[in-house]
């Protein structure tokens, strides 16, 4: 069976398995606890406990899991796992990779690290992004390394636009340099991502420093049939009037200063 508790002050949804755990367990305990964060907007930061009261998973769960578990990770800021059962813990650190949120496992006496580690996860993302209704463009700042969620929040709301409108005049990617991604899940999704809607998107500014950012465009205009262009961090204002096609005069920008 699942238990479920929410471990305060630090705001922690803590699941145990104990014994068997069936499909019946994840429809009572996974799922309500999914559909409430859905309802009230909220991230969850959950604690797994696999002691050694746990025997199996029965078939019924093991697919239960497989439909409910991507839903419920992509509103995690944070999922740690603890447990002393070697194939639990080796499976675990396998496919953390592929997690669209980080994963971390604990021995069975690593239980208050395991809730210190859940507590110090950063809150929410470290990418924000608006649609500028005026022009047409979706601008994204970019403070911390991609996540996979990002990437959902941001397809969101470009399909938002797109079920009105045929194309985005443009996308601005704003960033002191480019942070990488959380994992590889969250890579895979980049890709989805752009794979699904750069034919939609005219134009794409990287308003971005590093040496990274000036070799993407030469990539970039290879792989999408959007155009790409490489700005200055500092140079904001010049990307947006690009990418929703109306350059700023070069008086505006280029004139030397008094």
């Amino acid at each position: 069976m699942l238990k479920y508790a929410k471990e305060t002050p630090a705001g922690i949804d803590v699941v145990q398995a104990i014994g068997t755990v069936s499909k019946a367990d994840y429809e009572a305990v996974v799922k309500p606890l999914v559909d409430e964060a859905r309802r009230e907007g909220r991230r969850l930061r959950v604690l797994c406990e696999i002691g050694p009261e746990f025997r199996s998973f029965t078939p019924g769960a093991g697919w239960e899991d497989l439909k409910v578990a991507p839903a419920a990770m992509r509103l995690c800021d944070g999922c740690a796992v603890v447990s002393d059962a070697g194939w639990i813990r080796e499976t675990t650190r396998l496919a953390r990779f592929l997690m669209p949120c980080p994963v971390h496992v604990f021995g069975g006496q690593e239980r208050e690290e395991a809730v210190a580690w859940l507590t110090s996860l950063p809150a929410g993302s470290g990418v924000s992004h608006r649609l500028l209704p005026d022009s047409g463009v979706l601008l994204v700042e970019v403070e911390r390394p991609l996540r996979a969620q990002d990437f959902e929040a941001l397809a969101a709301t470009a399909d938002d636009w797109l079920r009105s409108h045929d194309t985005l005049a443009g996308v601005v990617i704003h960033a002191r340099g480019f942070p990488g991604w959380e994992n590889l899940a969250s890579l895979f999704r980049h890709v989805r991502c752009v794979r699904g809607h750069h034919r939609k998107v005219e134009r794409i500014a990287l308003a971005v420093d590093g040496q990274v950012a000036a070799v993407a465009p030469r990539l970039a205009n290879h792989l999408v049939r959007s155009e790409v262009r490489r700005f200055a961090y500092d140079e904001l204002d010049d990307a947006l009037a690009w990418a929703a096609g109306t350059p700023r005069p070069a008086a505006e920008h280029d004139a030397p200063q008094p």
